[in-house]
């Protein structure tokens, strides 16, 4: 397939991410340049009233839906998705490889994304990226807010952005679902929804060729099915529910509070559907991908993130107790802040009880382990940080209150302290925009040949 070698190795050397305007008024000027190819509409609107647009590309029988921003703090995908709709309407010979309509949509998610376009021009910056940082609540994620009736839970509440993604699910009932996730830290990892084993050899080279570690550390979620070193099956919300079920003492309703994920809701008009998620994070340490033993067991080193992380919850806690009357203006960092406090706190009891029952920790760890649960974890850890300062900021310039600035800035200096402690412990390997969007978009591309062979029974991927 030299078509789509020469298609990945042209990717632009981007230095930077676009911001939502950008994106939008590069995705209508595509459509009329080669509007005998391209459709561009609106399929529907924010909570904010941000307009959310899709490209139609290519008269194919079979049916792709490719989405970005599906959490606002992850723009790689949007630009993956800027360079390939670009591609497919100007090269005819690698549109024409694939039997297939393209269904676009760079911005997901444009509220959240707008909110994140602090550090867009400066990606290679990770305290720029903290300071601002934003994530939707769980129960306001495109992802996670599609509908679904399981056991006790029953959530039928999906937010307009994902409700533009459902039309289009309902009407299309796409074949292939490329839902463009990314990592912060670590190295490079798949979810698929189904056992492929020829696209197992392919994601892996692809990393490999491009220089990039695959995160061979803990998985997300304890229980994440692994298929193959970094791939992974992707998780469903029954899952997620067995879980907690299991070892949690609370009804799994009340730590789940979100609905299903795309895949979760697009099967059921399309059984045969394929999804792939892949995740590339933009900084990586060599010690995300070294599988050599220590001696630890990789049940210490998780009770021990899981401490850590408690103790986190509970000082920010701390912080806001003594000021939660001065906090008036309701902002959609104080909603993520207080769901991810309360979520957060019953999810880390389930997962200690997992840690401490499961025979599957009592092995030796490996540095990759030890580097994912002591390191890696803590980069994430301060975000909510990051959301915790904006939410002050942001009541502060309404209310002009002094205390509010004071902790804001208690909090800013938390930050550069650990983010200081973080950067003599570990490496800040910066990965390029190019490189990411070339993983992506081989990912991408491979698994909707794998899409279009396996149901013709022929392939030809090489």
């Amino acid at each position: 397939m030299d078509i789509l070698k020469e298609i990945i190795h042209k990717v632009p050397d981007y230095s930077s991410f676009m911001t939502v305007d950008e994106l939008n008024e590069s995705s209508k000027k595509l459509a009329e340049n080669y509007s005998n190819l391209v459709e561009f509409s609106e399929i529907g609107r924010s909570r904010d009233n941000n307009p959310i647009y899709c490209l139609k590309i290519g008269k194919g029988s079979k049916k792709a839906l490719l989405y970005a921003f599906p959490h606002p703090n992850e723009p790689i995908g949007s630009m993956m998705l800027e360079y390939l709709s670009e591609k497919l309407a100007k090269e005819d010979a690698f549109r024409n490889l694939y039997d297939f309509t393209w269904f676009i949509v760079k911005v997901a998610d444009p509220d959240g994304a707008k909110l994140n376009e602090g550090w867009f021009k400066t990606p290679y910056s990770y305290l720029s990226y903290v300071l601002n940082y934003y994530r939707p609540a769980g129960d306001q994620q495109v992802e996670w807010t599609f509908p679904i009736e399981y056991k006790t839970l029953n959530f039928n509440d999906p937010i307009p952005e994902t409700k533009a993604l459902m039309n289009v699910i309902e009407t299309e009932k796409p074949d292939f679902i490329y839902s463009l996730h990314n990592a912060g830290f670590g190295g490079v990892y798949y979810y698929i929804t189904e056992e492929a084993h020829i696209l197992y050899p392919i994601y892996e080279k692809t990393v490999k060729d491009l220089e990039l570690p695959m995160n061979l550390g803990e998985p997300e979620t304890p229980f994440m099915k692994k298929i193959a070193d970094a791939i992974y099956s992707l998780p469903t919300t029954e899952q997620s529910y067995d879980y907690y079920e299991k070892y949690s003492d609370k009804d799994p309703a009340e730590l789940i509070k979100s609905g299903e994920s795309s895949y979760g809701y697009a099967r059921k008009f399309n059984p045969g559907l394929f999804e792939l998620v892949c995740e590339v994070p933009y900084y990586y340490d060599p010690r995300i991908e070294d599988t050599s033993q220590i001696d630890k067991s990789r049940k210490e080193l998780v009770l021990e993130r899981l401490n850590f992380s408690e103790k986190d919850h509970k000082k920010i806690k701390s912080i806001l107790e003594p000021i939660k009357s001065l906090v008036t203006v309701q902002t959609r960092f104080q909603e993520a802040l207080e769901y991810f406090l309360e979520v957060g706190e019953k999810a880390l009891k389930a997962e200690k009880k997992w840690a401490e029952t499961s025979d599957e920790l009592n092995r030796k760890a490996t540095v990759a382990e030890e580097f994912d649960n002591l390191l890696a974890s803590r980069t994430y850890q301060l975000f909510k940080w990051g959301i915790l300062r904006r939410m002050l900021l942001a009541n502060y310039e309404k209310t002009r209150e002094p205390k509010l600035s004071k902790v804001a800035k208690e909090v800013g200096d938390h930050i550069s302290q650990n983010y200081k402690e973080l950067e003599k412990n570990l490496k800040f390997n910066v990965i390029p925009v190019k490189k990411l969007v070339q993983v992506q978009l081989a990912a991408g591309l491979y698994s909707a040949l794998y899409v279009q062979g396996r149901d013709q029974k022929k392939f030809d991927l090489q």
